[in-house]
């Protein structure tokens, strides 16, 4: 009788793909995401029931952390972590800017001061900025990405309520004249997500800082939400 042979191995399964660093940052971030975008100020000014003087109020915020944001820019041009992410044409400070003017008249920086939520939101921005590069990128992703996505919304939103040109005065921090596709823009950044050259430990301090930069836009819109109560 001829010795059986030895049976034959069973197929090996092939590793699960990793979770894009793009999709996890994204998912991670969803709770945090979620109460930020249905503060309750931002459900009243996308809903029409607030003034102009609600939105410039608001304008007048972002103005406050694009600077901080955009202000490093230069130095952090050649960083390998934060580097491939400064592009011009996502900034957003000469917008705010030529809309506040709009806005509020040339003297509009007269007596402008931050909310002190605003205050802090900056300042995390500027210490990441300073001496943590990786986190400075999940600022840039919480803020770009949002007003290249949901930012349309409240850009519609001010052209039907307040009468604004379409894509024009008042509105121009939300038109990326030179981003001609934005879903491919949105695309492109999402791979530079992917290749962060940063160990696990450090991508998940960027989860971390990417949940803390949504928990400080929603602490602005809670002081704005009391500065604007919608009225009875």
């Amino acid at each position: 009788m001829a010795a059986s042979s030895p049976s034959s191995p069973a197929p090996s399964t092939p590793p699960a793909p990793a979770t894009p660093f793009s999709t996890l940052i994204r998912t991670a971030s969803h709770e945090q995401h979620t109460e930020a975008e249905n503060s309750s100020f931002m459900s009243d000014l996308l809903g029409g029931r607030l003034g102009v003087s609600a939105y410039r109020r608001y304008t007048e915020q972002l103005w406050f952390v694009y600077r901080a944001l955009e202000g490093a820019s230069e130095a952090l041009a050649d960083n390998p972590v934060a580097g491939p992410f400064i592009r011009p044409e996502l900034a957003r400070t000469a917008e705010l800017e030529r809309d506040l003017t709009h806005l509020g008249g040339p003297a509009w920086r007269d007596g402008l001061e931050p909310l002190p939520a605003t205050a802090a939101y900056a300042d995390r921005v500027a210490a990441c900025a300073r001496d943590w590069p990786a986190g400075y990128v999940a600022h840039h992703y919480t803020r770009y990405l949002g007003d290249l996505s949901g930012g349309q919304i409240i850009r519609g939103t001010a052209e039907k309520t307040w009468g604004f040109a379409r894509k024009g005065d008042g509105v121009r921090f939300y038109v990326f004249e030179d981003i001609a596709n934005p879903a491919a823009f949105k695309r492109e950044y999402r791979t530079l997500l992917d290749a962060l050259p940063v160990d696990d430990l450090e991508k998940q301090r960027v989860v971390d800082e990417c949940k803390r930069a949504f928990r400080l836009n929603s602490a602005v819109f809670r002081e704005l939400g009391e500065q604007f109560p919608l009225s009875a």
